[in-house]
């Protein structure tokens, strides 16, 4: 996974929410853009929490992105 595959997904229209999966096994949902953000290098990512508790994760140890369906309209 690269850090634009992940801006790209972060920026999609309408946003879908995803699960970021790391390579030692630790999963983050990511309900809205504003919960996460990019280093301007692309190397980490701060990931937020609902409860304003965060991670700090090093995007070279992510290996999927898990995008929910679109909602049916309806």
């Amino acid at each position: 996974m690269t850090s634009e595959q992940l801006k790209a997904t972060i920026r999609q229209q309408p946003f879908r929410p995803f699960i970021i999966r790391m390579v030692d096994g630790r999963s983050f949902t990511v309900s809205h853009p504003d919960f996460v953000m990019v280093s301007p290098t692309g190397r980490t990512a701060i990931l937020f929490e609902p409860d304003d508790s965060y991670s700090i994760v090093d995007l070279m140890l992510m290996n999927e992105l898990d995008v929910s369906a679109p909602k049916a309209a309806g």
